[in-house]
Parts: C-alpha cells; sequence; structure tokens
C-alpha cells in the first residue's frame, strides 16, 4: 500500500489558501466599498476611474470659482448700485439749479452737494475692493491705449457732414431744420465739468456744419454715411474729453427754434475717453481642465471717467448743460451693471452645468470603482463556505496516516 495520503492533503491545503485569498479579497472590497483597492484588482479600472476622479474633483472646484466670480461680481455691482444713487441725486440738483427761481446763493449752496457726491464717486471707485483686488478704479479693464471721446449725432440726415451748409441742414426724414440766414446758434459744452459757450452770432449761407462744431477747442468733425455727424477730440484721455454738447439755434427776434435746437442738440458719447493701462481683465476659471476659463472686466468707474468731475451747476447755463452730461454718466454706469448682471446669469448657468456634469461623471466613476455590495456579498459567502469545507476536508485528509499505522500494528 503506498502511503500517498501527503498528496490529498496538500490539495485540499491548496484550496484552502485560494479560498481564504477569495475570503480576505471579498472583506476586503466590502469593508472598503470599492472594488478596485489595489491597481492589481483592474489596472485599466483604475487608470480610468482615476481620470475621471481628477475630472470630478476639477468640476467641483470650477463650481467654487464660479461662485466666487458671483460674489465679485456682485461687489461691483452693488458699489455701483450706489454709485447710480448718487448721479440720480446730482441730476436732481442739476434740475433744481437749472430753475432761475434760485438766487446765486442757493445755487453756491447746491454747488457743494454735487461736489461732496462727486467725491463719494471717487471714494467708491477707488475703494471697492474683492479679497483686496480693486474692483471699479480701472485696474481690472481692458487694456488700451489713451484714447478720445467722441460724441455723435445721429437724428442728423445720415448724408449729413461737416460740408452740409446749416441753412441745409435736414433730420433722417428729410425735413428742413429750418435755419436760416441771421439767426445766432450758441454751442455748450463741458470739459472737466467746466462750462464753455461759443457758436456763431449771425449765420450766413457760407457757414458749414464743421464750422460750427470746430467752434468747440480741441475737436475735428467726422460724417458717414451711415452714423450721421461725429465731433472726435483731438487730443486722448479724460481730462480733454466733452461733455454735454447742447446747441441752441434762435431767430433774430431770439425765439428759439425749437425742432433745430432738439435735433442739433441729440449728441450722445458713443466712445468713452480712455487713459492708457495694462489688461487687467479678471480670468475665472470655470472648467476642470487647461484653458477653460472666461474673462471679465470692468469699466473705470470714478467720477473723471463719468465726466463729472468738478461739475458745475452755478449758474442756469452750467445746471442746464450739467443734466445732459449726468444723463451721459448714467447711461455708462447702467451699462456697466447690465453687463455685470449678464456675467452673473453666465455663472449660474455655469454653476448649474458644472454640477450636472460632476454628477455625471461620479455616477460613472462610481460603476468602475465601487463595488456591487449584493453581488459581493453573495461571493464572500461562497467563498466562506468553501473556505470551512476545506477546513474540514483538510482534517480528514490529515486523519489517512491513521489507516496506515494500523497496518503496523
Amino acid at each position: 500500500m503506498r502511503i500517498n495520503h501527503n498528496i490529498a492533503a496538500l490539495n485540499t491545503y491548496n484550496k484552502l489558501t485560494a479560498n481564504n485569498a477569495a475570503t480576505s479579497s471579498s472583506l476586503q472590497k466590502l469593508s472598503s466599498g470599492l472594488k478596485i483597492n489595489k491597481a492589481g484588482d483592474d489596472a485599466a479600472g483604475l487608470a480610468i476611474s482615476e481620470k475621471m476622479r481628477g475630472q470630478i474633483r476639477g468640476l467641483d472646484q470650477a463650481s467654487a470659482n464660479a461662485s466666487d466670480g458671483i460674489s465679485l461680481v456682485n461687489t461691483a455691482e452693488g458699489a455701483l448700485n450706489e454709485t447710480h444713487s448718487i448721479l440720480q441725486r446730482m441730476r436732481e440738483l442739476a434740475v433744481q439749479s437749472s430753475n432761475d427761481t434760485n438766487t446765486d446763493a442757493d445755487r453756491a449752496e447746491i454747488q457743494k452737494e454735487v461736489e461732496q457726491l462727486s467725491d463719494e464717486i471717487d471714494r467708491i471707485a477707488d475703494t471697492t475692493q474683492f479679497n483686496t483686488k480693486n474692483l471699479l478704479d480701472g485696474s481690472m479693464g481692458i487694456g488700451t491705449t489713451a484714447r478720445a471721446n467722441i460724441n455723435g449725432n445721429t437724428a442728423l440726415a445720415t448724408a449729413t457732414n461737416g460740408a452740409t451748409t446749416l441753412t441745409g441742414l435736414t433730420d433722417s426724414q428729410g425735413n428742413s431744420l429750418g435755419i436760416t440766414s441771421g439767426d445766432k446758434i450758441t454751442v455748450e459744452y463741458m470739459v472737466n465739468g467746466e462750462l464753455t459757450s461759443t457758436g456763431i452770432a449771425s449765420v450766413t449761407g457760407g457757414h458749414d456744419l464743421s464750422g460750427l462744431l470746430t467752434t468747440i477747442a480741441g475737436v475735428s468733425v467726422t460724417g458717414t454715411a451711415t452714423s450721421g455727424v461725429s465731433v472726435l477730440t483731438t487730443a486722448s484721455g479724460f481730462s480733454s474729453a466733452v461733455h454735454g454738447i447742447t446747441i441752441t439755434v434762435t431767430d433774430a427776434d431770439g425765439n428759439t427754434r425749437s425742432s433745430a435746437t432738439n435735433l442739433l442738440s441729440s449728441f450722445t458719447e458713443t466712445q468713452s475717453a480712455q487713459e492708457n493701462r495694462a489688461d487687467g481683465q479678471a480670468t475665472f476659471h470655470i472648467g476642470s481642465n487647461t484653458n477653460q476659463n472666461m474673462k471679465v472686466s470692468i469699466e473705470n468707474m470714478s467720477s473723471e471717467a463719468l465726466g463729472v468731475t468738478d461739475i458745475q451747476v452755478g449758474n442756469q447755463g452750467q445746471a442746464n448743460v450739467a443734466i445732459t452730461v449726468l444723463d451721459e454718466a448714467i447711461s455708462k454706469v447702467s451699462a456697466e451693471r447690465s453687463k455685470l448682471g449678464a456675467v452673473q446669469n453666465r455663472l449660474d448657468h455655469t454653476i448649474n452645468n458644472l454640477g450636472t456634469s460632476s454628477e455625471n461623471l461620479t455616477s460613472a466613476e462610481s460603476r468602475i470603482r465601487d463595488v456591487d455590495m449584493a453581488a459581493e456579498m453573495m461571493e464572500f459567502t461562497k467563498n466562506n463556505i468553501l473556505s470551512q469545507a476545506a477546513q474540514s476536508m483538510l482534517a480528514q485528509a490529515n486523519q489517512q496516516p491513521q489507516g496506515v499505522l494500523q497496518l503496523l500494528q
């Protein structure tokens, strides 16, 4: 009789070892909740899931970045809300000062408040910050070289240019403005808050629009078939910007020609003056990968940039033109707030999209990396039973030598 009981025991031992290893693996997966605990569990799956994890964490951080961006935008927009209120109060004061029921002393008191309000606009522009980053002083604006401002008038006929005679001026519908020889035309405008008055004392047939508008110091006149006539300052920057061009036409008897006055005074600022500056736009990184970002700029909102520095309302003429200047300033702040509101709405949608992407990618990563608890519990139970059976069989295999001993007795 051959003694081969050791082969049976060795075979049983091998099975026991394998079952114990499988049980241990199942226990590790069940206790960690992960199907992949080491690279050997699924080498390709590990690489894919780690890449997905990087994307998921990037998306979550991008969402936080977008939220911070909204906070920055809200800070700037909230400050501009107060700037708006100040400009509205300044306009109210200008309208009040335009009324000749006020004495010079009254207007002097009004001027004091206007000056304080202008200083507050500058304080807001200089001190509004987010995380110590200045927002409204122009440092977050788009980079530009110093440029001049342009005032355009599109109420006149589109073919109007500098060479058009004053007596031949027509509106956009082709109707004559009714200017005749002998009329007086007064041009008023503001530079650095100071009112200047110029014009033509008596119109002749030889007077043209360019001759009238170039009585404004430091400007040139252009005109195109599509944009009407424009007045360009020849020097760039805030200090030379021309604001609030108001043109009044009166006949020889001193009566105002209302139609001509209204149309010729319909100048609006089509390009704002800018000082030379580097690009300071903020970059909001709103994606999980390289270059997934957006640019946000905020223009200079100081009194100088808005054209209301040292604005004067000390007499009826100053106050009258100041109303036009303040209307332009209010329009600039409105445009900036509208832009910031659009950015905020965009970032709200960005956050929603990032959340959806993160959720879906997390679900995909979970299918690769996380264990199926029910299936793994079944596997663990099977391996546990097999381990116990193998232990029992190993005990039986170890009893086989007893038969050989019986023969030797």
